[in-house]
This record gives structure tokens, sequence and C-alpha cells, in this order.
């Protein structure tokens, strides 16, 4: 049966996954370094360029150093909207006109925010430099926080928390696993955050919150494409250099507690019409020497049809119309989820125990040599496609420099994928599913 992808269209939020991937030996000698400049402003912005002329297009990135894991606990949501706020209107630039330049420009803009994370993307003609750039500095220091654009996205981000979360089934899984997985922790909601808090925060608290994290110090630029290196950087010093050096942003301080055991909750969902079962685990951090060895695993055990979970689940046992797994890469944790969507004629129970009897067989077991370079195999597909594109290489650079101040990883990342070996993966499985360190959520279908 033909997965039905259920998981996929809920999982809207951007996640800040980090599927950087690994392969051979020989793809590392056909890659090509990518080559790039990094400058800092005296304001502290750090600015880095990367030269591609294979087409007449120039991206940028401007990455923020603030998530959801930023906010205070009587705050939440605010990192989100913000995502949402940063398109109304700033000093220069009139309410709904941001849209408006980069689209009669030729171009594309989008954004995101995670745990970590918010990230502005524009994409133009190359002869649009000056509009990008001017539009990023514009919405940096200049953004209008007032009543006309807090109403208006106050209602856009209220109908898409009600749209997300209740109006399609499991729609409050990553709340529920964040919920319990990192219980009292800063990564223990989601960046939907919450909706009385959106509801109920003013204009100061959102002003609050730009001041304190929408300035120089506290953001990446990378402008990638076709331009001239001189010609950027008197754009950059023109429109950034013009902010005043600040404080560094005040931040909540990073918590996360050891779980205490096992967590199981049945969840009465009146949007889903098949129940589920999903089984989350820590994983390792981004930066954490058993990241590469985790996301091998996950491909192993569960990316498309011939993975272990869906070979076994949902073609031989057909348990399962839907079985696999997905990682929340974060900066300072992460987590792996494995979840089925039960046969309408199973029980959710053998379908528990199927998931278990795959995760146990890795922690016993191990893999072959052949799964291990299939993995690896996948990770250099992912890379190589990843990197073709202007303002996808714009968005690695600026993440590795946000996270690790060293935006060369994107030439060596790959490296830490080939030194993956069986008895890495064994020991990962071991330390990270060997546990009852979990969260179990099982989703029943509610009668009307």
């Amino acid at each position: 049966m033909k997965k039905l992808n259920l998981i996929g269209k809920i999982l809207g939020i951007a996640l800040g996954f980090f599927l950087f991937a690994g392969g051979m030996d020989s793809a590392m000698c056909q890659m090509k370094p990518i080559e790039f400049t990094k400058d800092t402003l005296p304001n502290g912005l750090q600015v880095i360029y990367h030269i591609d002329k294979s087409a007449p297009v120039v991206a940028t990135i401007v990455h923020y150093r603030v998530g959801s894991r930023d906010e205070f606990t009587s705050q939440t949501g605010y990192a989100h909207f913000f995502e949402h706020l940063m398109f109304e209107a700033t000093n220069n630039i009139p309410r709904a006109s941001i849209d408006k330049y980069i689209q009669e420009a030729g171009g594309d803009l989008n954004a995101h925010t995670s745990f970590d994370e918010t990230v502005y993307y524009l994409r133009l003609p190359a002869n649009e430099i000056k509009l990008a750039l001017w539009i990023e500095s514009q919405r940096m220091r200049g953004l209008l926080v007032d009543t006309i654009g807090v109403e208006t996205q106050r209602g856009v981000v209220l109908q898409e928390m009600n749209m997300r979360r209740f109006n399609q089934p499991y729609g409050n899984l990553l709340d529920k696993v964040c919920e319990h997985l990192f219980d009292g922790g800063s990564y223990s909601w989601t960046t939907l955050g919450s909706a009385e808090h959106i509801q109920n925060a003013k204009n100061e608290d959102f002003k609050a919150f730009y001041n304190n994290f929408y300035r120089p110090n506290n953001a990446t630029l990378v402008i990638a494409g076709d331009f001239n290196i001189e010609d950027a950087r008197n754009y950059v010093n023109s429109y950034f250099g013009q902010f005043p050096k600040t404080e560094l942003p005040k931040r909540e301080q990073f918590k996360i507690n050891a779980m205490k055991g096992e967590v199981v909750e049945k969840i009465d969902d009146e949007k889903a019409q098949l129940p589920g079962v999903f089984i989350a685990f820590r994983a390792p951090s981004l930066g954490d020497k058993d990241y590469h060895a985790m996301m091998l695993l996950n491909d192993i055990l569960a990316a498309g049809e011939s993975s272990r979970i869906y070979k076994t689940i949902v073609d031989k046992e057909q348990l399962a119309v839907e079985a696999t797994a997905f990682p929340l890469s974060l900066e300072k944790s992460g987590a792996i989820v494995f979840y089925g969507i039960i046969q309408p004629d199973k029980d959710l129970k053998d379908l528990q125990n199927a998931l278990f009897e795959e995760i146990e067989k890795v922690i016993e077991k191990g893999i072959s040599d052949e799964e291990l370079q299939k993995a690896k195999n996948i990770k250099e597909s992912q890379t190589i496609f990843g990197l073709k594109d202007a303002l996808d290489k714009a968005r690695i650079l600026a993440r590795y420099n946000s996270y690790y101040n060293d935006p060369k990883l994107i030439n060596t990342e790959l490296a830490n994928y080939l030194k993956v070996t069986k008895e890495d993966i064994m020991r990962v499985a071991k330390q990270y599913l060997g546990t009852k360190n979990r969260v179990i959520l099982q989703y029943i279908p509610k009668k009307a």
C-alpha cells in the first residue's frame, strides 16, 4: 500500500533539521570546495560573501540567533510571531510592500522559525542586490511594531495555531513530544508557542523582544550568487554599518532536565481516522560527536520504502499504512521520533511492539556493511543536491557560522559521515534508544 505521508503534512513547522549529507571518498574528491569571504562589521554583524556565477541570481540570508528556546516561559511564540511581523512595514517601507517590491523585481522571499533560529530568505535577479540588502537592513533596525501590524499578524498567527493543532490529525504531536521529552526545559514548547501568550501580548512586549534580539550583533548575513564582492561590501557598509554597536542580547538561561523514565499518554483525537503510535527518544545535538551516526541510523531504519521499518512493518507484516521515523536536530539536544499509523483491522499494541522490535534488532545485532554504505550514499546525494543552489549554500553557510562560528564546515562536514562505523551506529543505538527514558503517545480516533 502506498504511504499516506500524514505526518509530513503536520510537520510544517520549520524545525531547522540539519540534513547535511555524507558519502564516499570519491565524491569528496570530485566536489569543488565552496569558497567564501567572511567580514565582521564594527557593530558585530557577521557577513559572508559567496560568489556563484552559474546563474544571474543573488540570494541573501539573514540568520538571527533567536528561536523558541530564547523565549520567557510566560511569553512563548514570540519568535514565530516575528517571522510574520517582519513582512509588515518599516520606517521607510509602506505596509504590505515588502512582498510587492520583491515580486515586482522578479524575486521570491520566505522565512522560517525553529527552536534555535529565525531566518529570512530573499532571492532576486543579480542586478537587484541593493534592493535585497536595503530591505533586510530596514527590517533589522527599522521595523514598525505598531497596533495595525501587530493586530493583523496576531489574527494570522492565532489562525495558524488553530489549523495546525486542532484541524488535522495528530496535530499536537510535536507539542506533546516536546512537553514530555524536555519537561521543564528550554525545548519543552514548540515554535508556535501558547495561543494565550500571543493573545495577551501587548505592543510593548513585542517591541522589547524585537529590540533585544533583532540587532546586528545577533545576526549573520550571507550573500550568495552573481555579484561583485567590493560592490557588495560597499552596500553592506552603507545599509548595515550605520547601526551602532550595542550590548549582546539578554537571554533566558538554557535549561535541559534529566528524564525520569517512560512517559505514556493516550490522546483522543477528533481528526484522526486511524490510531497511531509515536515513540520519542532524546538524540545527540547538532555538534555532538554522535550526531552523524544517529542520522545514518535514522536513514537505515526509516528512509524510504526500502528501510527496515517500512519493509517489515508495512510490507511484510502489514501492521501499518505508514511507519517511519524523523529526527529533531537541535543545537543543544535532539530527538528521534518513531511512529506508525495502523491498518484498520490491526491492533495498536502489536504495532507499538513491532516498532520496538526493529529498534532492539539494531541494538543487539547492529547493521550490515551494505546498509551503512547505502545510508552514506543517501547523505552523499543530499549533499550534492543541496550545494547546487545559491540560496541553499547561503543557508548552510549561515547556520554553520551561527552555531559553530565556522562556515568552513560546509566543506568538511561530509568527512564526519564517512568516519562512521557499524560499531558507532550500534553504540549510539544502545546509548540513545536502549533506555526507558522515552515518550509513548497513543492517538485514538474520538467518536463523534
